[in-house]
C-alpha cells in the first residue's frame, strides 16, 4: 500500500518530534531566578556605604551656584535651581557632626524625594553602582556617630562590609527636617 501525502507528513513529525526529544535532554533546566537590588557606592562622613538606588532619584554633579539660605543651620549650604525646581543642597557630612564635604572631580549630589522631603545630599564622592543579591546582606560593622541612626545591613563589596546607608530614613528624621537655625 502506497502512503499518501497526509501519511509521509505525520510519520516525518513524528521523526522530528523524536529527535527533538531525544536532543532535549541536554538542555539545562531553569533555575529560579535571585531578587536582587541596586545600589550607590559613596562615601558619607568619611565612611564608605551602600545606598539604594531606589532611594536616590538622581546624582548631580555638584553646582557651586547655590543661593545661600540666611538663618539656615550650617549643614543646609543652599538652594540650587536644578532645570526650574529648587532643590535644597545639605553637605551630609557635616549634617552628621563632621567636617564640611572637600569638593573634588567626585564630589556629587544625591537627590532624595521621599514623603514630600525634596533635598539634594552633597557626599565627597561617588564609586559607581552595584547590584546584590537580596540574600547578601549582612550585619553592619559597628559605627560610631550620628551616622548609625540611619544604617540598615550592610554588603560585601570587594571583600569588605560596606553598611547599607537608609536614604528615606534620613529624610523622615526630624533633625534632618528642621533646617532652621
Amino acid at each position: 500500500m502506497e502512503k499518501t501525502p497526509s501519511a509521509e507528513l505525520i510519520a516525518l513529525l513524528q521523526t522530528i518530534e523524536q529527535r527533538s526529544q531525544q536532543n532535549a535532554a541536554g538542555i539545562p533546566k531553569q533555575e529560579q531566578s535571585q531578587n536582587f537590588w541596586e545600589g550607590v557606592l559613596c562615601q558619607v562622613a568619611g565612611v564608605d556605604v551602600v545606598a539604594p538606588l531606589n532611594e536616590v532619584k538622581e546624582i548631580l554633579n555638584f553646582a557651586p551656584t547655590i543661593t545661600i539660605v540666611p538663618g539656615a543651620k550650617e549643614w543646609l549650604l543652599g538652594i540650587a535651581n536644578i532645570r526650574g525646581n529648587l532643590l535644597p543642597i545639605i553637605d551630609l557630612q557635616r549634617f552628621l557632626g563632621g567636617s564640611p564635604v572637600v569638593k573634588g572631580r567626585r564630589t556629587r549630589v544625591l537627590v532624595i524625594n521621599h514623603a514630600g522631603v525634596f533635598a539634594g545630599l552633597l557626599v565627597e564622592k561617588v564609586q559607581g553602582m552595584r547590584h546584590f543579591a537580596e540574600d547578601m546582606v549582612v550585619e553592619a560593622p559597628d559605627l560610631q556617630g550620628a551616622i548609625r541612626d540611619y544604617i540598615d545591613g550592610g554588603c560585601m563589596v570587594d571583600g569588605e562590609i560596606w553598611p547599607v546607608f537608609r536614604m528615606n530614613r534620613l529624610a523622615a528624621s526630624a533633625g534632618f527636617q528642621m533646617a532652621a537655625a
